[in-house]
């Protein structure tokens, strides 16, 4: 099973921006935590993708159409207003899991909105860096069934 993990805008900042929200660890020892687990508990491959660049982000969604199983999806701020990415969603019969660290419906308004959920399986938010984990644990149980 491979699964794809995008991570938007500004997540390669993690660590450092807004930590208070975020947590004080980095994207890269997030992935490789995630990575670990995925192969040891679930068997599965995951690669990892982080872009601030939203047409880079279309991009790897629609090339994962040749080799994932699913994707899990951390899109940052493109959540609430790229419908780019949401088209790219739309076009593949692949799984997305929307995830979030934060818990978006407890902070500015404009953070309640996303354009992405209702092309995606599920989403997941306010779990901190256990979003990922849940999400990973969802996607391989839907992927199973």
């Amino acid at each position: 099973m491979n699964i794809l993990l995008i991570n938007g805008p500004n997540l390669n900042m993690l660590g450092t921006r807004e930590p208070e929200i975020y947590g004080s660890e980095t994207l890269s020892e997030l992935v490789a935590a995630l990575s670990s687990y995925a192969t040891d508990t679930h068997g599965v491959t995951l690669r990892d993708f982080q872009s601030n660049i939203e047409g880079e982000i279309v991009t790897a969604v629609q090339d994962a159409r040749h080799w994932a199983d699913g994707i899990l999806m951390n899109p940052g701020a493109y959540t609430h207003y790229s419908i780019a990415i949401r088209d790219a969603i739309s076009s593949i019969d692949v799984p997305v899991i929307e995830l979030h660290i934060s818990n978006v419906h407890a902070r500015e308004e404009f953070r309640h909105t996303s354009v992405l959920s209702a092309v995606c399986l599920g989403v997941i938010a306010g779990f901190g860096r256990h979003s990922y984990f849940n999400a990973l644990d969802s996607m391989v149980r839907h992927l199973k069934s």
